[in-house]
């Protein structure tokens, strides 16, 4: 199975807590559970982790980088403003997925522009939780298609 990163940005661990009327109830071992369950049914490794750090989620991308390994990606806030981020993020040889439960596009303007879309392979966001299992699918095809 390929191993793939599903990685989360700040506040996502109050997943189910938080603003539910935007993120919806679905605690994040909820959601982890779900991405596990979605990757392995795709042939994936999914393994979900989740900081509030900017500097330990660009650990894990560079842990990405070094490894190859292709990445889902909710910044969370780091998506408006994170250039270390971003520039770790262009250092991926793997497909890069950003994905959102909201539809930031929807939201206060200065959620409208992410530093992250430009390095990434694409962007999912607005269909809640579902966003993670649809940025699954499409590392899926992805890999697939390089084969």
């Amino acid at each position: 199975m390929t191993r793939v990163l599903v990685l989360n940005g700040p506040n996502l661990g109050r997943l189910g807590i938080r603003e539910p009327d935007v993120y919806g109830t679905t605690t994040l071992a909820d959601l982890a559970e779900l991405c596990r369950a979605e990757g392995e049914r795709l042939g994936l490794d999914a393994e979900v982790r989740q900081t509030d750090g900017e500097a330990e989620l660009i650990g894990w991308v560079h842990e990405a980088a070094d490894g190859r390994l292709p990445v889902v990606l909710n910044p969370a806030a780091f998506t408006h403003y994170s250039y270390g981020l971003r520039d770790a993020l262009a250092q991926l040889t793997a497909p890069l997925v950003e994905v959102h439960i909201s539809n930031p596009a929807a939201r206060e303007e200065f959620r409208h522009t992410s530093v992250v879309a430009g390095v990434a392979t694409g962007t999912i966001a607005g269909f809640g939780v579902n966003s993670y299992v649809l940025a699954l699918r499409a590392v899926a095809d992805l890999l697939a298609r390089e084969r």
